[in-house]
């Protein structure tokens, strides 16, 4: 049921989740909730971009 998590939808998740917290549309009961998902996702995406990276680094030739 759980479908996969891509970036894209991690990122657009994240910046749902700060224009909340922004806009003041969420109370201090839900606020401790956003706050950890938010750290997952930004895990996530850091993650998933340093696996970019490291497949860029694999396939550019290296400076030297």
């Amino acid at each position: 049921m759980s479908k996969k998590l891509t970036y894209d939808a991690a990122y657009a998740e994240l910046n749902k989740i700060l224009a909340s917290i922004q806009s003041d549309e969420t109370g201090l009961d839900d606020l401790s909730d956003k706050l950890k998902k938010a750290a997952e996702l930004s895990e996530y995406c850091k993650t998933k971009l340093r696996s970019i990276e490291e497949d860029i680094e694999k396939i550019s030739p290296v400076a030297q």
